[in-house]
């Protein structure tokens, strides 16, 4: 079985923090974060706002007689909500010509709420992390046909970074020990399972157990502030993130330091509902592949073109669920 092992501290912040929404004394929520993982449970609402369509997605009827009246894409919130889905945008216009039919995207309120959705037929196709990936697979069937190559380094890899405000006398993932972190979401991968296996591996404990307070954020862009006005000691991070916003002057490298990165990580994956009919697959796959040959490809971080994804890809992200004794069940019931 994929899922092993003894339930853990990380595994307990995971149920709650998807299922009850409780969370231990020392690990602290924003209240935007508060707010954004009460509405797991109201997942359809974020769809139906974006989509302007009620009926047609409470009932799953994008698909009339037998052909499909339109395609709903979910994206993760690594970021803000507008910036996730202008960075989206492009592909779901290009996505649009190429098969003929509408396209519609939408910012998830948390990373949860896309698997849900495709898990009860809501999105055919979404934009997830690895870890939520591995996730969906293994609760809604979702299958993996497209990640983006990095204009950085023409590689589909990225990276789980800690990073600390470049004043801090902080040098290593040890000298955390005590001190006020922030991750991004139970759920995210470079931003919750990586920074946390970087922890156990190091020092032998859990996050919550070897920090002084453990909070979440909410985005990536989020911790990267965090950071920066000092309102905490250090961040997880994904170096995407991290170089976009130095780029884009939100942040510097004097500002925000990094004192820690891990293992090159498989990118994060665009994958389809396994249900979706199989011509449809194809052409949207096709349209994802040779989209640079038309057009700029757009999405998360600056992208040279998008190549195959396989399920295979993220067998590392299994294999760190199981070392850390993660059970599949008890993350996402």
């Amino acid at each position: 079985m994929l899922y092993r092992g003894e339930v853990n501290p990380y595994l307990t912040r995971l149920r709650n923090a998807i299922d009850t929404h409780k969370f231990p004394q020392n690990i602290k929520l924003t209240s935007m974060h508060r707010r954004n993982l009460l509405t797991t449970l109201l997942v359809l609402l974020p769809i139906l706002s974006a989509c302007q369509q009620p009926n047609s997605i409470s009932n799953n009827s994008s698909v009339t007689n037998g052909t499909k009246k339109e395609i709903l894409i979910g994206l993760i919130p690594a970021e803000s909500k507008a910036e996730i889905e202008k960075q989206f945008d492009p592909m779901r216009k290009y996505l649009q010509k190429k098969v003929g039919i509408p396209v519609k995207i939408f910012a998830a309120t948390n990373y949860a709420g896309v698997v849900e959705a495709m898990s009860r037929d809501k999105i055919d196709v979404a934009w997830f992390g690895p870890l939520s990936y591995v996730l969906a697979e293994k609760e809604a069937g979702a299958e993996a046909f497209a990640v983006g190559v990095r204009k950085i380094n023409g590689k589909s890899t990225y990276k789980s970074i800690y990073v600390v405000p470049g004043d801090s006398n902080i040098q290593s993932i040890k000298d955390l020990k005590g001190k006020n972190v922030a991750f991004v979401s139970p759920t995210s991968t470079s931003g919750g399972l990586v920074p946390t296996y970087l922890i156990k591996k190091e020092t032998g404990k859990m996050p919550e157990e070897f920090f002084g307070n453990l909070s979440y954020v909410g985005g990536h862009d989020a911790a990267e502030l965090a950071v920066k006005n000092k309102t905490v000691d250090a961040a997880a991070d994904s170096d995407i993130t991290y170089n976009k916003m130095i780029k884009n002057g939100q942040i510097t490298k004097e500002s925000n330091r990094i004192i820690a990165e891990s293992e090159p990580l498989p990118g994060l994956p665009l994958a389809y509902r396994k249900e979706l009919d199989p011509s449809l697959k194809q052409k949207i796959k096709d349209a994802f592949l040779n989209a640079h040959k038309d057009i700029q490809v757009t999405g998360y971080g600056e992208l040279l073109r998008y190549e195959e994804a396989k399920s295979q890809d993220y067998q590392i992200i299994s294999d760190m669920i199981q070392e850390l004794g993660l059970q599949r069940q008890d993350v996402l019931k």
